[in-house]
């Protein structure tokens, strides 16, 4: 038996548990892009292109089955791909940014 705060995955749309992966990852962009109350205390450029680039690959792949959930999950991933080219020093040339060989440029 499993206690009452935990879902049983069979119950679980597979768009919900997608959309639940993209939100970790998007809450780790975003620490890793500075995008908190700490600002650059937490900015790591590097770290932030891997968590971007795994995004954009979910996203793109999952997105013919995400439904209603898909448009916002693509416009927090912009988002972030926008913050990321803001924070660095020496941005992404057009194309190059992290996850854009998925998306296209942003």
């Amino acid at each position: 038996m499993q206690p009452d705060a935990t879902r049983d995955l069979t119950d679980v749309p597979a768009a919900e548990v997608i959309s639940a992966v993209a939100v970790h990852l998007m809450s780790a962009a975003a620490v890793k892009c500075g995008l908190t109350e700490e600002g650059s205390a937490t900015l790591d450029l590097d770290e932030a292109r891997k968590l971007i680039t795994a995004l954009a690959g979910l996203v793109t792949a999952a997105r013919p089955d995400l439904g209603v959930h898909a448009a916002p999950l693509r416009d927090g991933l912009q988002a972030l791909q926008r913050a990321f080219r803001e924070a660095s020093p020496l941005p992404d040339e057009p194309g190059e940014g992290p996850g854009e060989k998925l998306t296209g440029p942003v």
